[in-house]
């Protein structure tokens, strides 16, 4: 590390410490020829190659921006957005991996949106997937019936039955559904 009063190339480690996030390590250095300090912070780079075959730094900030269009009119916070960006970042992290493609990004992206929001998950996976009809969204839909454990739609008993139990006996007179009382005994 090249000091940067006197451009010394060398310089002397003083202190070490992580910041409060854990993302990276502050270190305090003094330079052999100038006995000046100065602090120098590392941090692990992660890259994204994009479809284009461009490299950039992984940014948290794009990753939130993007599922807050997702998300644009759906009952989602800013908090809960930061935090899915957290999520994001740690699972995209916690691969290993220096580089990833914008593929692997939307796959971490997809799990915490959908707990998230439904709806903005399928926005989101409607263009990350590349939905090209009705049916590919009814696919996704079913998906996510599947995954939730509800039943599917199907010939129309589920319904007949759940209007059945909803129907009441009409009330005659007396209240008592058009059904006499019973006669009671006399003492």
């Amino acid at each position: 590390m090249h000091c940067p009063f006197c451009r010394h190339p060398d310089s002397r480690v003083v202190d070490s410490r992580t910041t409060d996030d854990g993302t990276s390590i502050r270190r305090r250095r003094q330079c052999p020829d100038c006995s000046r300090r100065f602090t120098t912070v590392e941090t692990c780079s992660l890259m994204v190659v994009k479809r284009s075959g461009v490299t950039e730094p992984f940014s948290r900030t794009k990753i939130i921006n993007g599922v807050r269009k997702a998300c644009q009119g759906r009952p989602v916070t800013e908090d809960a957005l930061a935090q899915l960006g957290q999520r994001v970042e740690e699972a995209v992290r916690a691969t290993g991996s220096a580089e990833l493609t914008t593929h692997d990004v939307g796959l971490a992206i997809l799990g915490p949106l959908q707990e998230l929001d439904l709806v903005a998950y399928l926005r989101f996976a409607s263009v990350y997937r590349a939905f090209d009809s009705l049916e590919d969204f009814e696919a996704a839909i079913e998906e996510l019936r599947e995954e939730q454990g509800e039943r599917p739609a199907g010939d129309g008993e589920d319904c007949k039955d759940a209007v059945e139990e909803r129907v009441e006996p009409e009330r005659g007179p007396g209240g008592t559904g058009g059904v006499p009382e019973p006669a009671r005994a006399a003492d």
